[in-house]
C-alpha cells in the first residue's frame, strides 16, 4: 500500500526553470546517494552521500558512515531497508551545509543502473539482448516498455575504455524521462553519472564494498 501511495505521488514532468534550458542553465549542484555492504556481512552498510558542482562536477561535500542494518532483505522492498539511512545523510547535509542542497539527486540502482531491474514484465531475454546488441554507437538508445505498455525508462549506449555498455535510466520525480536522460549524460565523465561514481569511490575508500 505504501509503495502504491508513493508511486501515485511521483510527478513525471519537468517542474523547474533550469530544466527548460538546453544547457541546464541555473542548475548548480547535483547529489548522489547509495548504500553498500561489506562482502559477507549484510548487517552493516556504508551510507554514502556526495554533492558536486554543475557543470564542473567538482566535489563540494562528502558524507560516508557505517550503519547497523536490522531490517531483513525482502525482494521488491529494498527501499524500506535502506532509505532511512540515506534520509539521515540528507538531513545531516541540510543541517551542516544547507547552502549546498542539490537541485538534483542521482540514486544508484533505482534511477540509474548498469543492469536491468526486472519489473512490470521486463526480463533479460533474447529480445532484450538483441536490443542491447543493436546499440552500436555512443548516444544510441531504445525505450524500456513494460508488460503494461508503459515506457519505464531508456537504455543508452555509453562508451568507456573503448567498450560500449548499456546504462539504464528511469524517470524521476519532477523530471520527465527525456530530461532525465539528457541530465544523466551531462553528468557522465565515464560510464555512470559522476555523483554515483563518486559515491562508489567514497565507499570503496571507506571499506564499504
Amino acid at each position: 500500500r505504501e509503495q502504491a501511495r508513493l508511486r501515485g505521488s511521483v510527478v513525471e514532468e519537468d517542474t523547474e526553470e533550469w530544466q527548460k534550458e538546453p544547457s541546464f542553465a541555473g542548475l548548480e549542484r547535483v547529489g548522489g546517494v547509495d548504500l553498500s555492504y561489506p562482502k559477507g556481512d549484510d548487517s552493516r552498510a556504508c551510507a554514502s552521500l556526495v554533492v558536486l558542482s554543475f557543470p564542473a562536477l567538482e566535489v563540494l561535500y562528502e558524507d560516508c558512515r557505517m550503519v547497523a542494518v536490522s531490517a531483513p532483505y525482502v525482494a521488491g522492498f529494498l527501499a524500506f531497508r535502506e532509505v532511512p539511512f540515506l534520509v539521515e545523510a540528507v538531513q545531516r547535509l541540510q543541517q551542516e551545509e544547507p547552502r549546498l542542497k542539490p537541485q538534483v539527486w542521482h540514486v544508484s540502482v533505482s534511477r540509474v543502473a548498469k543492469n536491468l531491474l526486472q519489473v512490470d514484465g521486463l526480463v533479460r531475454d533474447e529480445l532484450h539482448r538483441e536490443q542491447i546488441r543493436s546499440l552500436q554507437r555512443e548516444g544510441d538508445m531504445f525505450p524500456l516498455t513494460g508488460a503494461s505498455g508503459r515506457v519505464l525508462g531508456m537504455v543508452s549506449c555509453e562508451d568507456y575504455n573503448n567498450s560500449s555498455k548499456p546504462l539504464y535510466v528511469s524517470v524521476g520525480h519532477r523530471v520527465c524521462l527525456e530530461t532525465a536522460v539528457c541530465l544523466v549524460k551531462s553528468c557522465c565523465r565515464y560510464r555512470i553519472p559522476e555523483p554515483i561514481r563518486q559515491v562508489h569511490k567514497q565507499r570503496a575508500e571507506a571499506g564499504g564494498g
